[in-house]
């Protein structure tokens, strides 16, 4: 039963990035790193490998002279998220 959970979802951080972009079109890096309460870093590095993945999708433009950083969640990504969850439900109520 365990092995039909995605691996790629077994950090919190990225179990939190994937939950907050289910339920938001475009969110800003700034917002996701507030509501999860982890470092620049720790944001970045887990968001590039979600990228890597294919699950999410980072664009970045220039709002003045700032970079402005944005997520969102690709449809491989919701079908990938999605069926983690199914497998941890059916560990929760088999």
């Amino acid at each position: 039963m365990l092995e039909n959970l995605n691996k790629d979802f077994e950090s919190r951080v990225r179990l939190g990035i994937m939950s907050i972009l289910l339920v938001n079109d475009w969110i800003e890096f700034k917002e996701i790193k507030s509501l999860l309460s982890i470092t620049d870093g720790n944001l970045a590095s887990h968001s590039s490998a979600l990228e890597k993945k294919e699950y999410i999708e980072i664009k970045k433009e220039f709002v003045g002279k700032k970079t402005r950083t944005s997520f969102r969640v690709t449809q491989k990504g919701r079908e990938a998220f999605n069926l983690h969850l199914q497998e941890l439900e059916k560990l929760i109520n088999p």
